[in-house]
């Protein structure tokens, strides 16, 4: 009997070798995304490009923090449109199922790597804040 992880990793390495643009780290986070995002459902059911590229954004958030462009970019990935090259890569060697309306376009320029990774600050000084001078 084949080990499930074996055949995981045979499939990806498989991937990886025919286009070495994305790192097997890639295929595999865009697996835990996929989990991470289904798990968030109130029910479980397919999920669309957009809501997949959400997930990610978050998942990506919460694993590297203000690291998530570079740890992203280290990989090969620097759009939303080489998530979605994953994902039908992905679908090609029978790792995810997709629907007649999935497309390869669902992931094009959902959001803009410059800024979705962005950590938000934790508070916002008002634009006309001065510093306090104690004279004491």
């Amino acid at each position: 009997m084949v080990n499930p992880t074996t055949e995981l990793l045979e499939k990806i390495n498989k991937l990886c070798r025919k286009n070495p643009r994305y790192k097997p780290e890639a295929y595999l986070f865009v697996l835990a995304a996929l989990h991470f995002t289904v798990s968030s459902l109130s029910e479980t059911r397919h999920v669309t490009g957009q809501e997949l590229l959400a997930g990610i954004r978050l998942y990506g958030i919460d694993q590297f923090g203000p690291l998530t462009r570079q740890v992203f970019e280290h990989w090969g990935v620097r759009r939303t449109q080489d998530f979605g090259k994953i994902v039908f890569a992905l679908v090609e060697v029978k790792l995810l199922g997709k629907t007649e309306d999935d497309s390869i376009e669902d992931f094009k320029g959902v959001y803009d790597f410059s800024t979705a990774f962005d950590p938000q600050p934790l508070f916002k000084l008002s634009d006309d804040w001065e510093p306090q001078v104690s004279s004491s």
